[in-house]
């Protein structure tokens, strides 16, 4: 069989590096990016891209140098990401538009890059790393979950219209799993005569401890890896702790006011 090539968007450090290992460990060629390519010069797991998902001129390059050498492309997998925190009323909206040019409109900017030669060779699957966050609207996380949902729905509409082109696609929604996102996303800072001080204090704890102690990324390599090997991909998967999962089940039964009360629990607010 001819070895496919795989294309992992930020796959240079958590749940990207960690997808990126194991599909090479099933014989995949894979390649990954990273915004500036100087700061791994000792990275040997698998092939590394410059490509910035914000910038569609680094996009169509670093495409283009991949097809060049490879001929084809047949799997993009969207991970790359930035979280952002903070009480919407106090996120500079500046921060705001770089969360969504990142999450949304990166991995947008990214399909339509591929779309082309994916539809010239007939086949090709794209695979969407949203989160379960992007299913419930998270006090203090509001944003980081509208930009997932974004994603999300708009991947079921992409679905529907590439359809006759051999092209499938699919959203991938993680839960917490243990990565370095903290140390990259966007915090809001407590202020001190802030109205919203003590309660997103306490939700930013939560949150980070969350991240740390969540489980291992090989959780979503090995979800990437079946539905890869899966011939017609659903629209959604979810990969995470029962409980995570659990949630979305729940935000579809429970009465409105009954689910918010339990995140207002969850969060101690």
């Amino acid at each position: 069989m001819e070895q496919k090539i795989v294309l992992i968007t930020g796959g240079s450090s958590g749940i990207g590096k960690s997808i990126g290992n194991f599909l090479v460990s099933k014989g995949y060629k894979v390649y990954g990016t990273t915004r500036n390519l100087a700061k791994y010069p000792d990275f040997n797991d698998f092939d590394l891209l410059e490509l910035d998902v914000r910038k569609i001129a680094s996009i169509n390059e670093a495409v283009s140098e991949l097809l060049a050498k490879e001929g084809r492309l047949d799997v993009l997998i969207n991970n790359a990401g930035v979280g952002i925190t903070g009480p919407i009323e106090e996120t500079p909206h500046e921060e705001i538009l770089k969360a969504f040019d990142t999450n949304f409109h990166g991995p947008l900017h990214m399909i339509k890059a591929v779309l082309p030669p994916m539809r010239k060779q007939g086949n090709g699957l794209i695979i969407n790393i949203t989160s379960i966050a992007g299913y419930m609207g998270l006090p203090y996380r509001g944003i980081y979950s509208a930009t997932k949902s974004a994603l999300e729905i708009t991947t079921e509409a992409l679905r529907m219209e590439i359809k006759d082109f051999g092209i499938h696609m699919t959203n991938l929604a993680p839960g917490d799993f243990a990565t370095n996102i903290a140390n990259g996303r966007y915090h809001a800072p407590v202020l001190e005569d802030s109205a919203y001080k003590e309660a997103y204090g306490k939700t930013l704890t939560l949150i980070n401890e969350g991240v740390s102690t969540g489980d291992d990324p090989i959780q979503v390599a090995h979800m990437v890896y079946g539905i890869i090997k899966t011939k017609h991909p659903k629209g959604h998967y979810k990969v995470g702790s029962f409980m995570q999962k659990f949630s979305i089940v729940l935000k579809r039964i429970l009465p409105d006011k009954a689910y918010e009360k339990l995140l207002l629990n969850h969060y101690k607010l």
